[in-house]
């Protein structure tokens, strides 16, 4: 079953999006839906069987858990209110409430808490591959953000710690060798945990231009973090003493520090960016929130996820315009730690509070303060790893410089430890008879999503260019006049019997359409070998062999034909 389009539909924003539905491997059924079509399957099983492969050699025991879950075990998780939105919950027509799932902490803990009694059934680790409904507020590009989806994820129950790191480095390998052997240019980097919990986690992105995540890493040592993740150490030594005077220099309509630092004369590196934040108080929330005004170098950027993770600022959002007028007396552009209102605090990035004579906000309109320091101008400030690393940024192990270059996330791993078996009273009996909270990890990988990552690392202008490994077919033939000439039609019958023999995966294109038609489908849905069978080749006894990524057709005898695909795919 082939369908192809010329065009792909104005809502496809990205290469793999639009040659997935030319190429007709997806279907959109509603917004953030869609329909895996044959070929689109193909690829998929493909995938699935790579990742099946590899979960079975670590050890893993595969299951299947529901995707309809109980609202109760999200409640006795507390992931229930602090999901968000993203979890779609229904009532049942007994009004008990439940959730499509997104992924399974807690049904796999309410397992393990059911079926693991004694140390001796430890290790463990069970995996699935099944649907996940995120109820995504802005579902796009198509199977990369869609709101169902395909995963594999695997959880593994240990006694302890040292237990957990063991089981987790297993399953670091079996990922490494996944990836691999799809054929996929990816690296792993050191992650954040976020929603999900616990502590240590790594990430697996494929290499891509389009890719959304920014990741560090040093070409010369190997080392590789998120952005989110990768610590920003203070690139001043130590501060020098002041120098300058503090003066109030008038800078109208100068709001950004690129358009301060020109306008003084100076390097944008000696400005400093106000950010405020608001925290909602726990107690006495009547009072209002508590004011954070956080200090960034001119030219770096807040990472978020680290300001989340400072526990001065947990829970944190952005202050309303009218907050920071209300604080503060001026409009964002002008703000600075200098005159700031009681009780605002102020959070130092560590290379600010390593900076002198620097530029900040006047907290009036139109004027920014010159030659401002700690200690002389300002108290010392609390600080904290607030910013992004940037290109050329020390390497956190000291072996070199970073570089930045942009990933699709596919996989993801976390060790747990407890967060989930404590809550939810899954123990095991020690060797002592003690009863000990299970040393839990989780471990994913996007099935649906992989599609589309490869493609985004994987295509040219003619359509998608699998990795042989992945390909829906491994080759096609194209016989020219099937259903016209006997002689043709005989060859192409005996040729794919032949492969089919010999372990190829192949598609006898059977279609009477022109040579041109055949040919640009295949080339879009991204068959990695081709050959063409017509009357004047048998003549000769050869067929037209061409890679998908060849320039140009070569003429072979039909044995040679099948010896290069068959040796092909067990290199």
């Amino acid at each position: 079953m082939i369908h192809t389009l010329k065009e792909a539909p104005a809502d496809a924003e990205i290469i793999s999006h639009q040659l997935m539905i030319r190429s007709g491997m997806i279907q959109r059924i509603a917004a953030g839906i869609y329909a895996f079509m044959p070929l689109g399957v193909r690829v998929m099983r493909k995938i699935e069987a790579i990742v099946r492969g590899e979960m079975n050699r670590a050890g893993a025991l595969e299951a299947l858990m529901p995707m309809v879950q109980p609202a109760g075990l999200w409640r006795i998780s507390q992931r229930l209110a602090r999901y968000g939105p993203e979890l779609l919950r229904f009532k049942d027509r007994h009004a008990r409430d439940f959730v499509l799932g997104p992924t399974h902490e807690e049904v796999v803990t309410e397992i393990a808490r059911a079926e693991i009694r004694s140390y001796r059934q430890l290790p463990l680790i069970l995996y699935q591959i099944q649907s996940k409904f995120r109820d995504e507020i802005r579902p796009r590009f198509g199977v990369m953000r869609a709101r169902e989806f395909v995963m594999k994820d695997a959880y593994s129950f240990d006694r302890d710690a040292a237990g957990l790191a063991r089981t987790y480095q297993r399953i670091f390998d079996a990922y490494q060798r996944i990836f691999t052997r799809l054929g996929l240019n990816f690296r792993a980097v050191a992650a954040d945990n976020g929603a999900i919990g616990g502590s240590g986690s790594h990430e697996f992105h494929v290499i891509a231009e389009t890719g959304e995540a920014a990741i560090a890493y040093c070409p010369a040592s190997g080392y590789a973090a998120n952005v989110e993740a990768a610590p920003a150490p203070a690139l001043l030594d130590m501060r020098a003493p002041p120098r300058q005077a503090l003066v109030k220099a008038a800078t109208p309509g100068k709001t950004a520090c690129r358009e301060v630092a020109p306008y003084l004369s100076i390097p944008v590196e000696r400005t400093v960016k106000s950010l405020v934040l608001a925290v909602e108080k726990k107690e006495k929330v009547e009072d209002g929130p508590e004011i954070w005004l956080l200090l960034l170098r001119g030219d770096h950027s807040l990472n978020e996820v680290k300001a989340g993770n400072a526990p001065q600022l947990s829970g944190y959002r952005f202050a309303s315009e009218r907050e920071i007028r209300e604080w503060f007396g001026a409009p964002p552009g002008y703000l600075g730690p200098l005159g700031a209102r009681e009780p605002v605090r102020i959070l130092a990035d560590c290379t600010v509070a390593r900076m002198s004579d620097f530029v900040v906000g006047a907290n009036e309109e139109g004027f920014h303060w010159t030659g401002v320091n700690w200690g002389r101008d300002l108290p010392e400030p609390e600080t904290a790893d607030l910013r992004d690393v940037v290109e050329g940024d020390l390497s956190p192990d000291g072996k070199g410089r970073l570089s930045i270059c942009r990933g699709i996330e596919v996989g993801h791993i976390f060790q747990l430890g407890t967060r989930y078996s404590d809550i939810m009273g899954a123990h095991y009996l020690d060797d002592a008879g003690v009863a000990q909270p299970l040393a839990m990890g989780c471990y994913g990988i996007g099935i649906t999503r992989l599609l589309g990552a490869a493609i985004e690392q994987n295509f040219d202008a003619r359509g998608i260019l699998w990795p042989a490994a992945i390909a829906p077919f491994e080759a096609v033939l194209c016989p020219m006049g099937y259903h016209r000439s006997e002689a043709v039609r005989h060859a192409a019958d005996r040729l794919y019997a032949t492969l089919t023999e010999r372990g190829a995966d192949v598609m006898l294109d059977d279609r009477n359409e022109r040579a041109g038609v055949m040919f640009a489908d295949w080339e879009l849905i991204g068959i990695p070998h081709r050959l063409v069978i017509s009357e004047r080749g048998l003549k000769e006894n050869t067929v037209e062999y061409q890679g998908r990524d060849d320039a140009c057709p070569t003429s072979l005898t039909p044995e040679q034909a099948v010896a290069h695909i068959v040796g092909a795919r067990n290199s």
